[in-house]
């Protein structure tokens, strides 16, 4: 995926309200933009610190830009815009660069199903059957370590999202937790017990019950983002 145009470079002011963010360029001049991203932003982002924007030629929005990438604590680039996790995806499905799920015949996104009334991400059609996929993005990184964690925050949706992959799992459907990880400098991905305990035991229970979960790293920087390797997934608690 590449930014066309490329990125602008700012300094963070502060995120507030959830999804607005003051910036400041490098001529002085402040602006106001959006915060695409309803996580805590948890490590990713700091006061001061480097971001990165795409400015919006929209008349009819009312902010000027998106923000894209941050720079976070730690020196990492972090993609906090969870909106590009599902396109990044879909272009390494097509592209084969995720291999476990290579060969697939049809891709259908956002289709509904699970008695939880849920939308699965991807809908892959195989010769031998259907994969459910869904797609979480991770920029939750901490210093001195190379083990990225999911989720940012308690998500209720992400637990409700294993219960429905398990009850797939249990029927013999090949149903998958992909975690995208947007962040630079991580090797392996485990989830979040100390920030949400329930959801670490659900991807735990869904595992036990057949779900498959895989982690892909990307690499980006202002000029783009792609999914590039598999990285290791720690469920030890």
């Amino acid at each position: 995926m590449e930014f066309f145009p490329a990125l602008e470079h700012a300094r963070l002011l502060r995120r507030y309200k959830r999804f607005l963010a003051d910036i400041e360029l490098a001529n002085g001049e402040q602006l106001t933009i959006h915060c695409p991203n309803t996580g805590s932003m948890l490590n990713c982002m700091r006061e001061g610190g480097q971001v990165w924007f795409s400015r919006s030629t929209d008349p009819k929005r009312k902010l000027p830009g998106t923000w894209e990438i941050s720079e976070t604590p730690q020196g990492r680039l972090a993609c906090v815009n969870t909106g590009r996790a599902n396109a990044l995806v879909e272009e390494a499905l097509r592209a084969g660069v995720i291999t476990e799920l290579a060969g697939f015949t049809a891709l259908r996104r956002e289709v509904a199903y699970g008695e939880e009334r849920s939308r699965i991400d991807f809908y892959l059609t195989f010769e031998d059957g259907p994969a459910y996929v869904e797609v979480k993005s991770v920029t939750l990184g901490y210093p001195d370590t190379a083990v990225a964690a999911f989720p940012d925050a308690v998500t209720q949706r992400g637990a409700k999202h294993l219960r429905e992959l398990a009850a797939l799992a249990r029927q013999g459907i090949r149903a998958v937790q992909l975690y995208c990880v947007n962040l630079t400098g991580i090797e392996a991905v485990r989830p979040a017990d100390e920030i949400d305990p329930a959801y670490a035991q659900a991807l735990r229970e869904a595992v036990a019950q057949g779900v498959e979960v895989l982690a892909y790293g990307a690499r980006l920087d202002a000029t783009g983002i792609v999914i590039d390797r598999r990285l290791p997934v720690l469920l030890t608690a």
